[in-house]
């Protein structure tokens, strides 16, 4: 969504822009849900290598 403002814009247009920018749901990744540790049982580099062999 783009919004101009210009130096004449009236306040009461600022805030209704603002209002609409904030109501607009954020779609894409929820980094919080996997926030924490990750408890490992093997060595941390033989963790990515692997992860890296299921993609390639």
């Amino acid at each position: 969504m783009v919004t101009i403002i210009r130096k004449k814009t009236p306040k009461s247009r600022l805030r209704a822009a603002v209002r609409r920018a904030k109501a607009v749901p954020q779609k894409g990744f929820d980094a919080k849900k996997h926030l924490g540790k990750w408890k490992l049982d093997e060595d941390a580099l033989a963790t990515q290598q692997r992860l890296r062999d299921e993609w390639g």
